[in-house]
């Protein structure tokens, strides 16, 4: 699932290792959501949505359209 995790962190001046603290999971955990090799649980993506002020929807895009999550 592509994300702007790591842009939006980077843009704060934020590490890996902070976001790793503030949401109680490893810096490879951070790293793997930022590069779409890990998708986060639903608890955890709201936490990283919470943590940057965004919606899930702004934050994560599963390249799903909205008609075709329709059908």
């Amino acid at each position: 699932m592509k994300n702007i995790i790591r842009a939006l962190r980077a843009e704060r001046g934020w590490s890996q290792q902070d976001r790793a603290d503030k949401l109680d999971v490893s810096r490879q955990s951070v790293n793997a959501i930022e590069t779409g090799r890990y998708d986060p649980s639903l608890p955890l993506a709201f936490a990283i949505a919470r943590l940057f002020g965004r919606s899930l929807e702004e934050l994560f895009d599963d390249g799903t359209s909205v008609a075709e999550a329709a059908e």
